[in-house]
């Protein structure tokens, strides 16, 4: 059964990557060299950004860090994933860990291969830094951590997470091995 929730999961990363990727391909060959094209006038619009940093503009031109920490992240929330009992309770779980890996990836992805992320989603009516699907999945997830940990899970549930014990023998003392 974990093979299949593991299959599940690169299959849900994969597609999510795929629809990042084309989009922003789509954004990039439609958009670059334009002013934009407002979908709703004075609110919304699609404008093409390359983002040499990360949320925000933050962290500009610092490519091989924001990689180092995307591969770190990946792995520890690959690990938690692996980790997961089978249960059905933590299929919400799972699913917000595929979107926040689907989000790393695809921006790690342009990183790797362009030097830089195609952002152009542009919320003009707030003034809104400009931001692309990955990084919708990635705020997505965020806030489904936050709800499913303050209203879905409890601490209980993430037991599994703690080494376990080492064995007592009879006096209570642990068993050295």
């Amino acid at each position: 059964m974990k093979v299949k929730k593991c299959l599940y999961g690169i299959l849900g990363v994969v597609f999510l990557l795929i629809l990042d990727q084309i989009t922003k391909y789509q954004a990039a060959l439609g958009l670059k060299g334009t002013q934009g094209i407002p979908l709703i006038p004075g609110i919304f619009e699609l404008q093409y950004l390359e983002n040499h940093g990360a949320a925000f503009g933050l962290f500009q031109n610092q490519r091989l860090a924001l990689l180092i920490v995307t591969f770190i992240i990946l792995v520890l929330l690959l690990l938690a994933y692996l980790k997961l009992p089978e249960d059905k309770h933590y299929d919400f779980l799972r699913m917000t860990g595929v979107l926040l890996a689907a989000g790393a990836v695809g921006n790690m992805f342009d990183r790797l291969y362009q030097g830089y992320v195609i952002d152009f989603f542009y919320l003009k009516c707030i003034d809104f830094p400009i931001f692309n699907l990955a990084d919708c999945y990635v705020v997505i997830a965020a806030i489904l951590f936050l709800f499913l940990g303050c209203f879905y899970y409890e601490e209980k549930d993430f037991t599994f997470f703690r080494k376990k014990k080492p064995k007592e023998n009879k006096k209570g003392n642990p068993k050295q091995e």
